[in-house]
């Protein structure tokens, strides 16, 4: 049993919170920035409640963050009250944030020369695979902190794997991004054609999905998106934001991006429907306007 922090408990960490204390058998300490929720959290769990990030942090060999932007995590790390002004030497930050490798690397640097280790560790699996405990962890940083924390992130993730230094994780969520935002644009065009020829949606997906167009966002998506049901996932307003990431490091490293770009924008016409905080399959409701 390791001694354990929580920093944010939003739709994502309030259930990873939930299984490193349940499934872990880890002693949990949370913070949130709305008090309700922790207490909320602490009632359900039975773990601590600290006031601040530096509290929560203070002793922990494990500190854990799923906040919203770099800004947050800036803010709950080294912040006035954040937690690297109390992580103690030899310890792990862990930042399952979904944010720049700027930020990344600019935290690995402030950790080291605090006397413990930070990995960046962005999740993919949406609420469901936190709810689940089985998400993807994509984890940059060095590999002794990596084996270390790698046990205590198996309680909520099916697979876990150091993708490189100080950056590398974010990097690869980006990757994961870019790959989901073609994937459900070409779902969605899929779908709006088949209606428009005629065909049985159902029984199109049951064919093609057994072949090379099959996808995860196939097999999971595709029956709420042809009954217009968008409250499934991964809101189009957080999609927006990891685009903005994804676009804006294409623009330092000169990668091109035109696809992503253009349903960066189709999504921003999502949002202009009303459609912010519908799940990412909602580009099928643009077509269908």
């Amino acid at each position: 049993m390791a001694s354990v922090a929580f920093l944010g408990l939003g739709v994502m960490g309030y259930p990873m919170a939930g299984h490193l204390k349940n499934k872990g058998g880890h002693d949990v300490t949370v913070y949130n920035r709305t008090k309700a929720k922790a207490e909320q959290w602490v009632g359900q769990h039975r773990g601590s409640l600290a006031a601040t990030p530096a509290q929560a942090a203070e002793g922990k060999d494990f500190v854990f963050s799923c906040v919203g932007n770099d800004d947050d995590l800036r803010s709950v790390t080294t912040g006035p009250e954040g937690a690297f002004k109390s992580m103690k030497k030899g310890s792990v930050f862990i930042d399952n944030t979904t944010a720049s490798a700027e930020v990344a690397r600019e935290l690995a640097a402030a950790a080291e020369a605090g006397g413990f280790s930070f990995l960046d560790a962005p999740v993919s699996g949406g609420q469901a695979g936190a709810e689940n405990g089985v998400l993807t962890v994509m984890v940059g940083g060095e590999q002794d902190a990596f084996d270390r924390a790698k046990p205590v992130i198996d309680a909520f993730a099916r697979m876990v794997g150091l993708m490189g230094s100080a950056g590398a994780g974010q990097l690869t969520k980006m990757i994961n991004q870019i790959t989901i935002a073609g994937l459900v644009q070409g779902l969605a065009e899929g779908i709006h054609f088949g209606k428009k020829a005629g065909l049985d949606i159902e029984k199109v997906i049951e064919v093609i999905s057994k072949g090379a167009a099959g996808s995860w966002q196939m097999e999971n998506r595709h029956k709420t998106m042809n009954a217009g049901k968008y409250d499934f996932g991964f809101a189009v307003d957080w999609m927006r934001k990891d685009l903005g990431i994804c676009l804006a490091e294409a623009d330092r490293n000169g990668a091109r991006l035109p696809v992503t770009a253009l349903v960066d924008q189709f999504y921003k016409d999502v949002q202009a429907m009303g459609g912010k905080r519908w799940d990412t399959s909602s580009l099928l409701a643009r077509l269908e306007k």
